[in-house]
């Protein structure tokens, strides 16, 4: 039972009866407003989170390096505190790589100031987006004898974008100073946007994870620095039976920077296979003979100007005279990104296409540098 109080002389107002219509009208009405809270909450959060990002201070911009303040500096156990790069001074230009040890000194100074912060991950490889990528020669042969009506929608201008994360998986030096071992992913897909006739399907994606050991050598190699890796991966394109194709790789790399120079070569054993008794069978190796075509190693070379970076990558067999290449330049666009234009010559552009001979041209977006 409930009490009211009334003020002198006010009179008791009658409770207003609604119609059966009337209640569930405004029922209705109460649920859609239940059921659109939560969108709403969350554009708030997104409007939220985009205003106070635009009112805090951006990463560091041309010819800026940002040190590691002091909070970011874990204590150890014991109470000593995390011990800092010993290179920390040889990253005086973020742009021109003209650092006291070069590109390579550069970089992975750069990472270790960021590398267990628990919110970050570290770029891998590189990171792009092409809106266009055009193939001289579109591997259609894999698609006509399984998805025949697949081929003839097809177009040679896809879309293709690389996300290439990795992160340290040691908090503190293990044998040398500033080594680690890390994990790291890569996908790469080519996106078969522009062809509207088949739903726009993804038409390959690779996928390689891999964990590996990073050991940069502190002395000074013809006047540069020079980092040590060795790792295992998997590359695959993760396809049912006749489309499917992987590989497994142990890798040495010896990486090398000296001022706006940068050089790499990674040689690599692959795993063997037993060999399919069926084309279909799920089990045994999908591509016998990649090697041939993507041979026992590549090599890189880089380098960074004022503005402009420059990148050349080779792969091959010399005993088959098969393998490819691919000549990557890139150039200031807006904020922190660049623009990026690839040309590709040979084979293994993907795993479907390890065996498959094209040319492609590709312009978009970089989300990071090229080295």
């Amino acid at each position: 039972m409930s009490t009211s109080f009334l003020e002198a002389g006010e009179r008791p107002t009658r409770r207003q009866v609604r119609s059966p219509r009337q209640r569930a009208s405004r029922t209705a009405a109460s649920e859609q407003v239940t059921r659109r809270a939560p969108a709403c909450l969350a554009a708030l959060v997104f409007v939220t989170g985009v205003a106070s990002a635009q009112g805090e201070p951006r990463g560091p911009v041309e010819g800026e390096v940002l040190g590691c303040p002091a909070e970011c500096a874990e204590p150890r156990a014991g109470g000593e505190r995390a011990r800092t790069s010993r290179t920390p001074d040889a990253v005086n230009d973020g742009t021109t790589g003209s650092a006291t040890g070069g590109i390579v000194t550069e970089r992975l100074a750069r990472e270790r100031v960021n590398a267990l912060n628990p919110y970050l991950f570290t770029t891998h490889k590189r990171n792009f987006i092409q809106p266009i990528s055009y193939t001289s020669n579109l591997n259609d042969d894999r698609y006509r004898a399984l998805a025949p009506g697949f081929v003839d929608e097809l177009r040679s201008e896809e879309v293709r974008f690389q996300l290439s994360l990795k992160v340290r998986l040691n908090a503190d030096d293990l044998l040398f100073p500033d080594d680690g071992v890390y994990f790291g992913f890569t996908i790469e897909s080519w996106w078969q946007l522009y062809s509207k006739g088949v739903s726009a399907p993804f038409r390959e994606t690779n996928y390689q994870p891999e964990v590996f050991y990073l050991n940069p050598i502190a002395r000074s190699v013809l006047g540069g620095n020079v980092a040590l890796v060795l790792g295992l991966e998997h590359q695959s394109n993760g396809q049912i039976q006749g489309f499917s194709r992987s590989w497994n790789r142990v890798y040495a790399a010896a990486l090398y920077g000296r001022g706006r120079f940068v050089a790499a070569i990674r040689p690599w054993y692959r795993l063997p296979e037993d060999d399919k008794d069926d084309p279909l069978d799920p089990r045994g190796d999908d591509n016998p003979d990649i090697l041939d075509f993507y041979g026992h190693g590549e090599v890189t070379l880089g380098w960074r100007g004022p503005r402009r970076e420059y990148a050349l990558s080779a792969h091959g067999n010399p005993s088959t005279g098969k393998g490819g290449g691919e000549i990557a330049v890139s150039f200031p666009a807006f904020g922190r990104f660049r623009g990026v234009v690839t040309y590709f010559n040979g084979y293994g552009d993907s795993l479907i296409d390890y065996d498959h001979f094209q040319q492609r041209l590709g312009a978009g977006l970089l989300l990071s540098n090229l080295f």
